[in-house]
């Protein structure tokens, strides 16, 4: 009887690993007809149906998903909601496509997320960095107007 070594890898792409080197001839021969048998079952069923019927490829990894943005979301969601009006026989709420405003912390809240920090830097043993202080215009505006007499006295000197 001729063994035929030549299929098996054929057979067992993915089974190749230390357990299937230490098989016996009668286990090949075994593997080989196996093999064989599902080959020509599946010619047959290429034969019933018309065409050629192939194996699935097994895929090892799973399928990377795709993300959808925000505005594509809201686009569908959009679209979904014209469909259902159309189906019911309303038409959709028009509503202004303009950008959500961003909202404000009032100062009470920053203050309270201020002393939250100071209270954990303090704990942890760190310094504490103040809040840099903010001029007034009307202070802004004095120093400015200091600056030029400053500059018009020295091109005056020349």
């Amino acid at each position: 009887m001729l063994l035929r070594l030549d299929i098996i890898p054929q057979c067992i792409p993915n089974c190749l690993d230390m357990e299937t080197i230490n098989i016996t001839p009668a286990q090949l021969r075994k593997a080989a007809d196996i093999q064989e048998r599902i080959q020509s079952l599946q010619e047959e069923l290429g034969q019933l149906l018309g065409g050629e019927v192939s194996t699935p490829a097994q895929t090892t990894e799973a399928p990377k998903r795709r993300k959808v943005s925000a505005a594509g979301r809201a686009r569908m969601r959009a679209a979904q909601i014209a469909r259902w009006a159309k189906i019911k026989g309303t038409a959709p709420a028009a509503k202004p496509a303009q950008k959500p405003q961003k909202r404000k912390m009032s100062a009470q809240g920053l203050a309270n997320i201020r002393a939250g920090v100071a209270k954990r830097m303090a704990a942890q043993g760190k310094a504490v960095k103040k809040p840099s202080r903010k001029m007034s215009a009307e202070g802004l505006a004095n120093i400015r107007a200091a600056q030029k007499a400053r500059w018009a006295k020295a091109k005056k000197a020349g």
